[in-house]
């Protein structure tokens, strides 16, 4: 129930004869009571914080293997990695890598954001649709 329902839902039993009232749905739950106006608005307040808080979960989006095979995590097995935690990532950057039977195909970003956590080590067998990079795209 979002903060809209709720006011409309204390609208639509103001006139009644409805003294109390407790609501359970996906986990959250709701008391409704004439007397009390205030617990409510702050019960409001609790879902449309956890509501936010779960948008900002959902901005983590990884960067996923295109193939089977072998990560590398740089060019040449004497340079840096090509992206490490903290580095920002664009749509279209290689972060990496991946080696099938002497064939070396490029790991590109779909997305731009910072990376959050870099999931495989260079060397690393790698499946197809494997979770490389998680990137947060809000930052």
């Amino acid at each position: 129930m979002n903060s809209q329902e709720i006011k409309d839902f204390l609208k639509s039993i103001r006139d009644t004869d409805i003294e109390e009232m407790k609501y359970q749905s996906d986990g959250n739950s709701l008391y409704f009571k004439k007397a009390d106006v205030e617990p409510v608005v702050s019960v409001v307040k609790e879902v449309v914080a956890k509501k936010s808080e779960e948008t900002k979960k959902s901005t983590l989006i990884a960067i996923k293997s295109s193939m089977v095979g072998t990560f590398s995590d740089n060019q040449n097995s004497d340079q840096f990695p090509l992206i490490k935690e903290g580095d920002r990532v664009v749509e279209g950057q290689k972060v990496g890598q991946i080696e099938a039977m002497k064939i070396i195909k490029d790991v590109h970003s779909k997305i731009k954001g910072k990376v959050i956590k870099v999931l495989v080590a260079n060397g690393q067998s790698v499946e197809y649709g494997q979770e490389l990079f998680l990137v947060d795209t809000s930052k």
